[in-house]
Formats: C-alpha cells, sequence, structure tokens
C-alpha cells in the first residue's frame, strides 16, 4: 500500500489511467537491479528512483573519475576517487526516501552474479564491456530473467530488452563475444547517456507496470548527430537457452569461434581474385569515419542499412566493414533478415 506521501509524490503518474494506483503499486513492489552506475546507470537510477520503485540495487566496482563528469549526472567534482555504486545509492536515498537501495561496490562476476542476479525481479545493464553484457545475459537466461539493454558510442546509442516472455535474448542478436570500441578510445556526446538511460528506464516502468510495447526482438537505435531513430527486428536463435557454463565464457579470454560470413584479410583477397566484379565493399560507419581514413567501397552508415536494401545487387557478394567488426557484423544480418537472396558478409577493417 502507499502512503498519503507517496500519493501525492506520484500523483501526476497515478493520473495516467495506463499507470493509476494499482501501476504504481506495482512500481513499488518491484526490485530492480541496475549494473553499471556510469554514463547509463545515472539517469537510469534517477529515474527509477523517482518513479518510486521499490527495491533498488547497484552493482560497480569503479571510481568517480574526473573525466566521467560530463555525463555522470549522479556525481560532482567532490565525489572524485569514490565509490559509484555507495555514492550514488547515497544520493538517491536523499532523492528520494521511500525507496530501498542496497549498494554491491564491486565488479559483476561469474562467482558472484547468481547470488546479487537471483534477488531482484528485473536487470537492467548499464554497463560500459562486453564480458559484463554477455555474463548478465547468460545469468539472465539461466534464472529466466528479463533485462534492459543500453550501449552508447560517439553519437550513437541502442535500447533493447532481452528474455523477455521467452523473446530473444542478446546473444540472438549479438553472438560474438567480442571486444569492439569504447566510449574512452572513441568518445562520447555527454547528452547521449541521458537519452538512452530515460528510453531505457521507461521499458523498465512499462514492463513493471504491464503497458505499452516493450522493445522485445528490437533494437532501438537513436543517432543524436542527425536525429534518427531506426527500429530493427531479430527473432530468437535456437541455441538462446542453452547457456549453462556462462562463468567460463565470461572468464575465458580465448577468440569465440568464427561465425559464418566473418572474413578475414586473406579471404577477402581470395574473393577479389577470383571475380573482383562480384564484391560489393560497403563501409558501415559514419561519414566523418569513411573520410578520416576507410578501405575503399561505398560509405553506408549501419542506420541507414535499412532503407538501402533495394540497392544491394543480388547477384554480388556484400562485404560489410567497419573498425571492430560489431557494425559490419549487424550490418549483415539486418541485410540476410531482410530477405536478401545473395550473400553477405562482414568484417573488421583490415
Amino acid at each position: 500500500m502507499l502512503e498519503i506521501q507517496e500519493r501525492r509524490r506520484y500523483s501526476r503518474q497515478i493520473l495516467l489511467p495506463e499507470v493509476g494506483l494499482a501501476g504504481q503499486e506495482k512500481l513499488k513492489a518491484a526490485k530492480v537491479l541496475v549494473v553499471g552506475a556510469g554514463g547509463l546507470g545515472c539517469p537510469v537510477l534517477l529515474y527509477l528512483a523517482a518513479a518510486g520503485v521499490g527495491s533498488l540495487g547497484i552493482v560497480d566496482d569503479d571510481a568517480v573519475d574526473f573525466t566521467n563528469l560530463h555525463r555522470q549526472i549522479l556525481y560532482s567534482g567532490d565525489d572524485v576517487g569514490k565509490n559509484k555504486s555507495v555514492t550514488a545509492a547515497n544520493k538517491l536515498a536523499a532523492i528520494n526516501p521511500f525507496v530501498k537501495i542496497q549498494s554491491f561496490p564491486e565488479r559483476l562476476t561469474g562467482e558472484n552474479a547468481i547470488e546479487i542476479v537471483s534477488q531482484y525481479d528485473l536487470i537492467i545493464d548499464a554497463s560500459d564491456n562486453f564480458p559484463t553484457r554477455y555474463l548478465v545475459n547468460d545469468v539472465c537466461v539461466k534464472l529466466d530473467k528479463s533485462f534492459v539493454f543500453g550501449s552508447i558510442l560517439r553519437f550513437e546509442g541502442q535500447v533493447s530488452v532481452f528474455n523477455y516472455n521467452n523473446g530473444p535474448t542478446y546473444r540472438c542478436l549479438f553472438p560474438d563475444a567480442e571486444e569492439g570500441d569504447n566510449c574512452e578510445e572513441a568518445g562520447v556526446i555527454g547528452i547521449l547517456p541521458g537519452i538512452i538511460g530515460t528510453y531505457m528506464t521507461n521499458e523498465a516502468i512499462k514492463m513493471i507496470c504491464g503497458i505499452g510495447d516493450v522493445l522485445s526482438g528490437k533494437l532501438m537505435v537513436i543517432n543524436a548527430l542527425n536525429g534518427s531513430v531506426q527500429l530493427f527486428a531479430f527473432a530468437r536463435s535456437a541455441a538462446a537457452g542453452d547457456i549453462t557454463t556462462f562463468e567460463t565464457k565470461k572468464e575465458s579470454s580465448a577468440k569465440p569461434e568464427r561465425v559464418l560470413g566473418e572474413l578475414t584479410y586473406a579471404e577477402f583477397e581470395s574473393l577479389q581474385m577470383e571475380d573482383p566484379e562480384q564484391v560489393h565493399l560497403v563501409d558501415v560507419r559514419e561519414y566523418n569515419e569513411f573520410e578520416a581514413d576507410n578501405f575503399g567501397g561505398i560509405n553506408i552508415p549501419l542506420s541507414e542499412i535499412p532503407e538501402s536494401i533495394a540497392s544491394f545487387p543480388q547477384d554480388k557478394k556484400i562485404v560489410f566493414y567497419c573498425q571492430s567488426g560489431k557494425r559490419s557484423s549487424q550490418a549483415a544480418r539486418l541485410l540476410l533478415q531482410s530477405g536478401f537472396k545473395g550473400q553477405s558478409f562482414w568484417a573488421k577493417q583490415w
């Protein structure tokens, strides 16, 4: 039951027919774990606390750094050097005393993930590295929990919901546990975590209240530079639930097996030697990246691939490339999922 002060605090939200008193009570009863209290975690935590989520868990072993302050809006200069999860918990408690907050000032690992994640109903992956994302996915699959995903880089952000009502998982969309660019190396516009983080929170609120259309089986890609919003559909793969050794998967430093369609430079050269006229090379990075340095071919940014599918020749081998292989692999899958009958490959920039 909501206290009188809570009814007043959330009155504008309770007025919404889709939420109402019943929805607000669901929010109060909800237990949400946020993995990562950085750029994405800050707006997620602020809005979850403000919305009245009853129990919040915060996992982060990192300390606030001076370079975080342009985007991690929970912190100030006085917080530099302090643990993020503990600092965030203290700030949120002052914002909304009705929320119970538990900080976990440690890194999520194969050893502690089951114990921590099992305490919560819904997980939000606001982490900034691939090993943690795959770990979150595998633990949620094992424990049959849904989780909200978000990522940011430069001017582009992504949002999706995984393992929701037997829907697709993170590995269905990104089966390859391989590192790509990160904000520390490639940069990020300060406002982007706020945009993506609020979308992530909206998905969490919808799931808790049982309202709206959840982004399950859909990847939302937002480009803050040109204002575009794209929705890419994807399906659950056959092996999505076959996760039994997530600890090993997380800790292993071995390279993942090559996914069908990935090209090495030697294989690309071989294709060129066979018949260069049959190779259609596409750089899926942003225009400024292509202009600064490229391997040739044409330039179609990943966000524009869906509207460009009709332009790809069915009788040629389409080879997508980018810096890390992440965007090019997405482009190849989008092309094949569209019903494209030709061959599609993807590669890193060699």
